[in-house]
């Protein structure tokens, strides 16, 4: 058996389709989304990701802001351009990029962003409307995850699926929304001992822990379907997933390959938050 590659290139860009057309009904009612982005510090990671997401607002016609701010920026200043940000009647989408330089609180950070302008699906009430099931913003590459397995018409009804990580924007959310969607879930982790013995019984795998390769193909039941989050660099520098693809693949029914899989959801569905915060402002 051979896998089934999911194309989260190619998914990515059907819903950026359908997000133009929406952007343009929007724009014909006199609103156009607008996105602002915070960027604080010189992590040379934040600042691509950063042009990325200003590339892909201008892509689909989504009004984009960035703000760059040195490393040595007070938290005060930021909270005001926060609460700046909070009031802008243009702006319906805030992000503040993370990491942020260790004098600066990042939960101080995301609790001062409206929850309505949270595209990113950080903020605690975000997070608390999605636990008891309520529509919210949810956690892009989490919510990228859940529309991408829709998208390839793999429903997790039913399923077992095995989320390997726990943190705050993946493994959790991602564990909340498989529930939303009826599945049985199991959270691993750094810690779980025997972690081969819950990933075998698994009907579907979000790796996301961060560790080159560290789910082989012993590790899943054949016909599993696994998404890998994971975003590292093998001994030879080579971007790569936290599951070995190469030996996985034989034994998965779907797998998503790293780059090109889960990577362009996470963008894709920060546009797509926007266009909804947007779409509030005219109900």
């Amino acid at each position: 058996m051979t896998a089934a590659i999911i194309d989260g290139k190619a998914i990515a860009a059907d819903i950026r389709t359908g997000l133009k057309e929406e952007i343009t009904a929007l724009s014909d009612k006199g609103v156009t989304p607008g996105l602002a982005v915070v960027l604080v510090g010189d992590d040379q990671a934040s600042h691509t990701y950063v042009r990325n997401k200003e590339k892909a607002c201008e892509q689909v016609g989504i009004h984009s802001e960035v703000y760059r701010y040195p490393a040595d920026l007070t938290e005060e200043e930021l909270l005001k351009k926060i609460e700046e940000l909070n009031q802008a009647e243009h702006i319906h989408g805030i992000l503040v990029q993370l990491p942020l330089p260790a004098h600066l609180s990042e939960e101080k950070v995301i609790d001062a962003i409206v929850p309505e302008k949270d595209v990113d699906g950080f903020h605690p009430v975000n997070v608390g409307k999605m636990v008891i099931g309520k529509e919210a913003f949810y956690s892009c590459t989490p919510y990228g995850i859940i529309k991408m397995l829709e998208h390839e018409d793999i429903s997790l009804e039913g399923k077992h699926v095995v989320v390997v990580g726990r943190s705050n924007i993946v493994g959790k959310p991602a564990a909340l929304l498989s529930l939303q969607a009826h599945a049985t879930v199991t959270v691993c982790h750094s810690r779980t001992e025997n972690l081969s013995d819950y990933t075998k019984q698994a009907d579907v795998v979000i790796a996301a822990v961060g560790r080159a390769k560290f789910l082989k193909k012993e590790d899943f039941k054949p016909g599993a379907v696994i998404v890998d989050v994971g975003m590292n660099r093998d001994e030879n520098g080579k971007l790569c997933g936290d599951v070995d693809f190469e030996s996985a693949k034989e034994t998965a029914s779907a797998i998503t390959p790293v780059p090109g899989g889960v990577g362009p959801m996470t963008i894709t569905m920060l546009l797509y938050n926007t266009v909804q915060s947007a779409k509030q402002k005219i109900r």
